[in-house]
């Protein structure tokens, strides 16, 4: 049986890479690494190379089934650019469009884009949650590109017939994870007091392999064809439940201090945080079961060993 030609673009990024490591250990699939840099992938799968912000880099699909698009301008802490939505939809937009119509052009049958939550907004009410047909509220030049990219593949999936599998990943964590998850693991590793004994709010999280295994299946799923799947571990936390896990998987003991929510936030507000500390309080809540409805999929990964998973990797790398 002829194995499916599935491109990855970002195959040395986080969720990338673990795609490529999942195709190659399916075996029903030939994956192909689009990237910059060079990885551990090399040797591995053919690896070709690819600039999301230069459309002459782009890979030539003639012989590939699916294009899986990983490649971003992720959301960053701290924004250098002068118009940052523009730097965001020059990546996210503009990059994004140009692959999908050479993708089209070239026979590809689907395209599934990885996008984000962001698109439904930065937070829900508690025990409100986020669908995947509710109405575009982003807030963030991030959150407003990867939306404005998803118009533009469904314009190009009904226009050619290429079929656009759109995922929305909430918070992504795993083995590898950096940004504020890894400064997270930071302070429970050194054993830091940290304020957060009170938060009673609820966060959908996606763990790594879960992600990877959602984005495997819309490889081929019939069911999958242009639609839009929100995707999470099916198991919400508090952001004080979430320190606690992961402590529990780094065998370290979380020591969090029960400081009133709006004590949090002006000290937020003082210290120009409230951004970072509304996440932190605020709750994001999605709705998987229209995912697991339709394409009879369940995250094979309980959210107590993605953290023990992910723990091993910290302890790993940072503790040799």
């Amino acid at each position: 049986m002829k194995k499916r030609r599935v491109l990855v673009t970002g195959a040395s990024g986080f969720v990338g890479e673990a795609v490529i490591f999942r195709l190659l250990l399916d075996g029903k699939f030939t994956p192909i690494a689009a990237m910059r840099a060079s990885t551990r992938l090399n040797g591995l799968c053919p690896v070709v190379p690819f600039d999301l912000c230069r459309p002459e880099s782009m890979p030539v699909l003639s012989s590939v089934d699916v294009v899986i698009h990983c490649a971003a301008r992720v959301h960053v802490m701290n924004e250098t650019a002068i118009d940052s939505l523009s730097a965001f939809r020059q990546a996210n937009v503009e990059g994004t469009v140009w692959l999908a119509r050479q993708a089209a052009s070239c026979g590809v049958k689907r395209f599934v884009f990885i996008s984000s939550i962001k698109v439904n907004g930065e937070s829900t009410g508690r025990g409100a949650l986020f669908r995947a047909d509710d109405e575009p509220a982003p807030l963030d030049p991030y959150g407003i590109s990867k939306c404005e990219a998803e118009v533009a593949l469904r314009r190009i999936g009904a226009k050619t017939g290429m079929e656009v599998v759109v995922i929305r990943p909430p918070l992504v964590y795993g083995p590898g994870v950096k940004a504020n998850f890894l400064v997270m693991m930071r302070w429970l590793d050194r054993g830091l007091p940290l304020p957060f004994g009170m938060l009673d709010n609820r966060r959908s999280l996606v763990s790594l392999g879960n992600l990877a295994d959602l984005i495997v299946t819309c490889i081929e799923h019939p069911a999958a064809a242009n639609q839009t799947f929100l995707v999470s571990d099916g198991e919400d936390l508090s952001t004080s439940q979430l320190l606690l896990h992961m402590a529990r998987a780094m065998d370290k003991l979380a020591i969090l201090l029960p400081v009133p929510t709006v004590l949090l936030k002006l000290l937020g507000s003082a210290f120009g945080k409230s951004s970072a500390i509304d996440r932190l309080c605020g709750s994001l809540q999605v709705d998987i079961g229209p995912t697991q409805k339709m394409l009879g999929w369940q995250p094979p990964l309980s959210a107590e060993k993605a953290f023990r998973e992910t723990a091993d990797y910290y302890l790993e790398k940072y503790k040799k």
